[in-house]
């Protein structure tokens, strides 16, 4: 049988007979490479899959709580490097249709960003997430009086 070359490591390998379209080798990595590449198509084209994926993945940080709060702190490098790239990201999502960009300095969230605000907030508002997919939430802001108990 023919070699042919592996789409993960450039290898070449004999594809099993029993699979005759096989693309990958057998070595972990590229075996690994595989696993991610279908569950990346799984979750582009199959709606169901990817919710529960997201079930799942919910429920999993939901029994971990500080996970991530102990990586960071063992993993003070990747901890910056994401830093780093998170700016990346930003600025790209930021870019406007022309070109320009609204501003090199865009975080995801501050701490202390509140301000007092003199207009009145009585009314009904659509609250669009700018990061997380999610569907924008309409809620409505009433006035309770000072005098109510």
């Amino acid at each position: 049988m023919e070699e042919v070359p592996c789409c993960h490591c450039g290898g070449f390998f004999v594809p099993s007979p029993k699979h005759k379209n096989q693309i990958y080798c057998m070595k972990p990595d590229c075996r690994r490479a595989k696993k991610a590449a279908w569950k990346r198509e799984k979750m582009r084209t199959v709606p169901d899959f990817k919710l529960g994926q997201q079930l799942s993945n919910k429920k999993w940080a939901k029994a971990n709580p500080d996970y991530w709060k102990e990586y960071r702190r063992e993993n003070p490098e990747k901890t910056e490097r994401n830093r780093q790239l998170q700016i990346v990201r930003n600025r790209r999502r930021s870019k406007k249709p022309n070109g320009a960009s609204v501003s090199d300095h865009l975080v995801i969230a501050k701490v202390d960003a509140s301000k007092p605000n003199k207009f009145n907030p009585i009314g009904q508002y659509y609250l669009v997430p700018m990061i997380a997919k999610v569907d924008a939430l309409k809620v409505r802001i009433f006035e309770i009086s000072t005098g109510c108990q």
